[in-house]
């Protein structure tokens, strides 16, 4: 896999599916508005769930992505409080620049989704703890003081946003999900069907590390055995080239 951040390229999608009218729409939070948060903010729309849209720049700045899928650009804060899921789907370095009380009164039912990926050399520099072995998405979850379920991370935004197949079809992509709490799990996964993947249940959040960047499962676009046995196959020892340098971090285009 060419090591680069994940982008939304043209193109006409494959497949869209319908509103699933019987059951409720969700109000889904999405903190981030890059290629990651883009795709799953129009397809969430597509598929019929509410959908609150936040960056670090403020809602005005968003307002072309509003109007586009339908989506409602909001604060940070009002995305944290009004989705019955929200999804942190921002660059690992900027975590602990999150405000502090962002998640502060929301309902501990309320499903939180790190999207994120540790990239030292190219954006984010050197993270301490995931470079001593702790997974990237505990450590996210340490910084916002809150659980999180590890999920959208080992797909190009390109691919989420077009790739997704109906739950019919042959050799649907498979995508992992680990977390702690089966009840989040499971609300996790069935939105990755409504997006047009397969889901596997990919462990605990300790065990996410299985899913992260240079992992067999990161990028491959596997089916559902495919997936299963990536994550059997994984090693949790970081390669060098995936760690931070005295010089990190450099760019996409030139990493140090």
């Amino acid at each position: 896999m060419t090591r680069c951040s994940p982008a939304i390229h043209a193109g006409s999608r494959t497949w869209t599916s319908s509103p699933d009218w019987s059951s409720f729409a969700m109000k889904i939070g999405i903190i981030g508005a890059g290629n990651i948060g883009q795709a799953l903010t129009g397809r969430f729309r597509e598929i019929g769930h509410e959908v609150l849209i936040a960056n670090s720049r403020g809602p005005e700045t968003l307002s072309g992505l509003a109007k586009e899928t339908g989506a409602v650009a909001v604060t940070a804060h009002e995305a944290a409080r009004g989705g019955e899921v929200v999804i942190v789907t921002i660059p690992e370095s900027r975590i602990p620049g999150l405000p502090s009380d962002l998640f502060a009164g929301v309902s501990p039912e309320t499903v939180v989704v790190d999207t994120g990926n540790y990239y030292p050399r190219e954006r984010d520099g050197r993270i301490a703890p995931i470079e001593e072995g702790v997974p990237e998405s505990q450590w996210v979850a340490d910084q916002l003081g809150r659980p999180v379920i590890k999920a959208f991370n080992n797909i190009y935004a390109e691919h989420l946003r077009t790739h997704g197949k109906p739950s019919t079809a042959d050799k649907r992509i498979a995508l992992p999900v680990a977390g702690d709490d089966s009840n989040a799990k499971a609300t996790i996964l069935k939105l990755v069907d409504e997006l047009g993947f397969d889901g596997v249940d990919a462990g605990t959040l300790a065990e996410s590390w299985r899913q992260q960047p240079a992992s067999p499962v990161y990028g491959t676009d596997l089916d559902l055995e495919g997936v299963r046995q990536a994550l059997l196959d994984a090693t949790r020892e970081r390669r060098p080239e995936w760690r931070a340098t005295s010089e990190s971090p450099g760019t996409y285009d030139a990493p140090k």
